[in-house]
């Protein structure tokens, strides 16, 4: 993950409400901080859209595109066309609170 300015690199660094973070957050705080299977697991067995669109994401930074269109397909989106930190940045704009 490329060094992220200010709101993004206080998250990373924000350990400390890690437990108050949903599902999601869990996940990209695991996946921006460089461990992809705690990331995973955040999402694996969840169901809905939000964790799906985060499961997609990281099956493509994986580099298993055919896994990553399911799960997008499975959140109603298409295989974003931006980078993968572009799309971690989105996605965490999307889903903090």
């Amino acid at each position: 993950m490329a060094k992220h300015k200010g709101e993004h690199a206080t998250f990373l660094d924000d350990k400390s409400s890690l437990d108050t973070y949903s599902p999601v957050l869990r996940a990209l705080w695991y996946d921006g901080n460089g461990d992809w299977e705690r990331a995973h697991e955040q999402v694996d067995s969840l169901g809905g859209k939000s964790a799906a669109r985060i499961h997609g994401y990281l099956h493509r930074k994986e580099g298993d595109l055919w896994n990553a269109d399911y799960w997008y397909g499975r959140a109603g989106v298409e295989r974003p066309d931006m980078t993968l930190d572009e799309e971690w940045q989105m996605l965490l704009m999307q889903y903090s609170v």
